[in-house]
């Protein structure tokens, strides 16, 4: 045995040490395989990578939940981020909202790539189709850079320790990593300018609204009339329809305006930031056919009725979103928010606070004496929206009763780890037909929204109240700030007609109604954080819940929000930036 396997060993070594001289340097890679930055203008798909890095760093709002950090949410995660933040440890070296590291990092992606976009051969056998390629690639990189501009001013924009209101450092070039980093923030108009270049460039390109395939040459869009419409279809056509369009970019515009013209921004109150801010709403509205193009089942975009009719082959999206992600099989986010007896985590529980902005099903608010509130049956009469969006005690859900009075029950406030904390339990954005169980577990189709066109409505309504006042009209518009909320409403089932929108006469009345009516119909989709801020509300409203028994309603505090309402409107630069640049100037307050 052991000549046998003396004589296998020096049979492997004379095999080894052949194929070892018979080929040249075979474990040392040749130059074909090493990846240099060559590649970016010899390889199409390597170069696209850049472009497509920067869409995987596109935040999704609707899933972030960030609404803990607020008064319309906690968590029953103790380790929760945003629960951390909203306690007393946001800092600028503790910050779950930094979109710095993400933003600049694909902001230098995308630099890169518009550098050698002209270099590329893109369709190297057909001249038209490599043209066309450009001229899309070019116009979804100007698109993306300013959308990371965008998210970057809204997170660090502030007053800065100089007592200047200061916007972000705008990076232009791809920066080598022995090249200087250290680059100081624009003033916050020069700011908003530059973000407002790079969407007005990214809009000579993509001058058609949606990608939708055409059928004739009069459809060709401005700036396309010389190319065919079939070159055109296989580059703007329907098959990248999920890619950053004409339309998305025109929306995003509008969010940025509605953030310059904002109280925490706009410190002169300047009219004309409000008008720019409701012209460029205006614009993306009359593109789905004015204030009577709003989708009847917009507010709930999430239910299977309306994610199972998309039909991308016959062009068929739910009218309300303006851009949202892909679709993806999951059951995550069911997993987290259904209540414990479905065999989910209960993790994000509605407050008080946002289960009393919910007005009556009369459209008058809950402290107004003609609303006919019964503070004995609470959730008897009130906006339908409230169902739709919280489970409250005695909810049906999933065909089951949800019980969250105190008591000996799973899903009683406080029984467990995985029950509420506030009394009420998330219903927005969830599937009610994915099952949890164990033994029959489902998985199904989700999206998330980036943008949707009752935002573009919020936006209008805002800025044209400040503006013009609740019956005054932007220029490119037919509808004024009362008329587009009163569509809002309607749609919501409000009873009709909506008495309490028509009885309102002042710009003060109305901005209360507008700002309630984004906290409810924009709620848990990543708005209400930033929106406090730019508002300067008080951030210090503490969290409140229920305790139930029998027919009793007693509101307690759950928890305290430790904001300091002197600097905290406006987010922190990383610290860690601040101490390596000293060319950044931090926001004041913040260590």
């Amino acid at each position: 045995m052991k000549y046998i396997h003396i004589t296998f060993l020096l049979f492997m070594s004379m095999i080894i040490s052949t194929f070892f001289s018979s080929c040249e340097n075979v474990l040392v890679p040749t130059d074909e395989n090493l990846n240099t930055e060559d590649r970016l203008s010899k390889d199409p798909s390597f170069s696209e990578g850049l472009l497509m890095t920067a869409y995987l760093r596109v935040p999704s709002r609707s899933i972030a939940f960030d609404e803990v950090a607020t008064d319309d949410a906690v968590s029953n995660n103790k380790t929760n981020g945003y629960l951390r933040m909203a306690t007393g440890q946001w800092s600028a070296s503790f910050n779950p909202k930094n979109m710095w590291d993400n933003s600049i990092s694909s902001i230098l992606y995308l630099n890169k790539f518009l550098t050698y976009i002209d270099q590329v051969e893109w369709k190297w056998s057909d001249l038209e189709l490599n043209t066309l390629y450009k001229k899309r690639f070019q116009g979804e990189a100007y698109a993306l850079r300013g959308l990371f501009g965008l998210l970057l001013l809204e997170s660090c924009a502030g007053i800065g320790e100089n007592g200047e209101l200061l916007g972000i450092p705008i990076i232009r070039n791809f920066i080598e990593a022995e090249e200087n980093f250290n680059i100081p923030r624009l003033g916050f108009f020069d700011s908003v300018d530059s973000i407002y270049a790079d969407f007005d460039h990214a809009l000579k390109f993509l001058t058609m609204d949606d990608y939708v395939d055409i059928q004739n040459p009069e459809q060709l869009p401005e700036g396309y009339s010389e190319f065919s419409v079939s070159s055109y279809n296989e580059i703007f056509g329907k098959r990248v329809n999920q890619r950053i369009s004409g339309r998305v970019v025109k929306a995003l515009k509008a969010r940025l305006a509605l953030l310059a013209a904002s109280p925490a921004f706009n410190l002169q109150n300047e009219t004309s930031l409000w008008e720019n801010a409701a012209m460029n709403a205006a614009e993306v509205i009359n593109i789905n056919g004015g204030i009577n193009g709003l989708d009847p089942n917009g507010h709930t975009y999430y239910l299977p009725a309306q994610i199972n009719r998309i039909n991308l082959d016959n062009n068929l999206d739910q009218k309300e979103i303006i851009w949202r992600t892909a679709m993806s099989v999951s059951n995550a986010i069911e997993r987290q928010c259904f209540p414990p007896s479905l065999f989910g985590n209960g993790d994000i529980n509605p407050t008080q606070n946002l289960v009393d902005a919910f007005p009556t099903l009369d459209g008058y608010p809950i402290d107004d004496a003609t609303s006919g509130y019964d503070e004995n049956n609470p959730y008897v009469n009130r906006d339908p929206r409230l169902s739709q969006y919280i489970i409250y005690n005695n909810s049906v859900f999933k065909g089951a009763r949800i019980n969250t009075s105190l008591g000996d029950n799973i899903n009683a406030k406080d029984a467990t780890d995985n029950s509420t904390r506030t009394g009420y339990y998330l219903k927005k954005l969830l599937r009610d037909d994915i099952n949890l169980d164990p033994v029959a577990t489902t998985s199904l189709n989700h999206y998330n929204v980036h943008i949707r066109y009752t935002e573009m409505f919020l936006i209008y309504a805002e800025a044209a109240n400040e503006s013009w006042g609740p019956d005054g009209k932007a220029p490119n518009a037919s509808y004024s700030a009362k008329e587009a909320i009163a569509a809002l409403r309607k749609r919501a089932g409000i009873k009709q007609p909506d008495q309490y929108v028509a009885s309102i006469s002042s710009k003060e009345e109305m901005r209360d109604l507008i700002r309630n009516e984004r906290r409810l119909e924009l709620c848990f989709e990543g708005y209400r954080f930033w929106d406090m801020r730019r508002w300067l509300m008080d951030l210090t409203e503490p969290a409140m819940g229920v305790n139930i028994t029998d027919v009793l309603y007693s509101y307690v505090q759950v928890e305290s929000r430790a904001y300091n309402n002197a600097y905290m409107h406006y987010g922190p630069i990383p610290q860690r930036e601040v101490l390596k640049y000293d060319a950044l100037i931090q926001n004041k307050g913040w260590k």
